[in-house]
């Protein structure tokens, strides 16, 4: 049995049973993989996955069982490679990241300037998707962290932490009738066409538990998953946006008005996540706290000691979370 074995068997599972995609990612070829997992089985003496012709069809429960083990005997070794990496040269190295693009262009800014000031001879590496894909990322090891307000509670491996709460501003044209309605209420906002973030990105669930739990419904006319797009089409007149309250820039956006939407709509939470198990080198314990100034390594240490989500969502329950200026 040998460990590229394991990794082939891995990555034909992560990559939907297709061998074609697998060799492509690991830059070998089709007829080596599948000449290696028939080893694998014929060492084994049992089928890993059932075939039709040349193709793998689905994966046995033996399969199954063997896949789940081989994960973790990768993730095992590649924890020693890290360790060795952290002992040869603490300051050298790479980080992944996964996050959307509001935290890339908003947030993260002026954390991986510092961070870059700090470890120059770290190498980052930043992905873009949905919260689901950057949570998968995560989930699978793809990359160190993932970033998001959304979905990373579905994935049971993954330890995640709360870094900061924050809001929503109502964003319009200075010519716009709401502009000028105060009190804003959702009953005025459901008057208008609304341009917002599209389900399941930054923190669409909680503008639809306000409509609904108001009994109203919103005039939802253009969705994004990017908010300078959405800002783009609020400037064109397609409708008001409604935008995490970071997003609006008071320079960039002096032609817009921003209303604080506290009071309509629940506080979101982004937090950091990391697959569990993973070794932390120094410098990813520093991006953290970097990132959420709580988030100390003493306190990283407890959460990775943490036996499951009640325990870890305990360590969390009085710590006081802040508020994204």
């Amino acid at each position: 049995m040998k460990l590229q074995q394991l990794r082939y068997i891995w990555e034909v599972m992560q990559h939907d049973l297709n061998v074609s995609a697998t060799a492509e990612s690991l830059y070998t070829s089709q007829p080596g993989i599948s000449k290696q997992i028939r080893l694998l089985e014929d060492e084994l003496d049992i089928r890993i996955f059932r075939r039709s012709g040349k193709h793998l069809t689905e994966v046995t429960p033996a399969g199954r069982a063997v896949i789940e083990v081989a994960g973790q005997i990768l993730e095992k070794a590649e924890n020693i490679r890290a360790i060795a990496r952290e002992y040869n040269d603490e300051g050298k190295g790479d980080l992944s990241i996964a996050t959307t693009h509001t935290q890339a262009r908003y947030v993260l800014p002026a954390v991986i300037r510092e961070f870059i000031q700090r470890y120059p001879r770290v190498t980052l590496h930043m992905h873009q998707g949905t919260p689901i894909q950057i949570s998968e990322l995560a989930a699978r090891g793809t990359v160190d962290f993932a970033i998001a307000t959304e979905a990373l509670e579905l994935f049971d491996n993954l330890i995640m932490m709360p870094c900061y709460h924050w809001n929503r501003s109502v964003i319009m044209p200075h010519n716009h009738p709401l502009a000028t309605v105060s009190p804003l209420t959702l009953e005025a906002l459901a008057r208008y066409p609304i341009v917002t973030y599209v389900f399941g990105f930054t923190g669409r669930s909680q503008l639809d538990q306000a409509f609904n739990k108001a009994g109203l419904k919103a005039n939802l006319v253009f969705t994004a998953a990017d908010a300078d797009v959405i800002k783009t089409y609020v400037r064109l007149g397609l409708g008001v946006g409604i935008v995490a309250s970071m997003a609006h820039d008071p320079v960039v956006d002096s032609d817009l008005t921003a209303i604080d939407a506290s009071h309509l709509f629940a506080h979101s939470t982004t937090k950091i996540g990391f697959r569990r198990g993973t070794y932390l080198r120094g410098f990813m314990y520093e991006f953290i706290e970097l990132f959420a100034s709580h988030l100390t390594r003493p306190v990283i240490e407890q959460a990775e000691s943490s036996k499951d989500r009640e325990s870890l969502d305990g360590l969390f329950s009085s710590v006081d979370i802040p508020f994204h200026p």
